[in-house]
């Protein structure tokens, strides 16, 4: 089990926080967040439920678009706009 975070393409980013349980998902997307410039594009991916509605919380506070929403085999991809 291991955080990744990389660059996928010119201002596209992701992070996978598969196997963490909250609130380390918030924290690795927020801290992600932070490294991204206005406009790139993080898809995060994870696997804990519960980690979706503070990290929702979490873009609605700090403005961030929530662009894309899939759930597949266990897992959930999110693609988040930075502000």
């Amino acid at each position: 089990m291991a955080m990744s975070f990389n660059k996928t393409a010119d201002h596209e980013w992701e992070l996978n926080v598969c196997g963490y349980a909250c609130p380390h998902p918030q924290m690795y997307t927020k801290k992600a967040l932070q490294k991204l410039e206005s406009g790139d594009v993080l898809s995060l991916v994870f696997d804990n439920p519960s980690s979706g509605e503070s990290i929702m919380a979490m873009c609605e506070a700090e403005g961030n678009d929530l662009i894309d929403r899939q759930e597949g085999s266990g897992s959930f991809t999110w693609k988040i706009r930075k502000a």
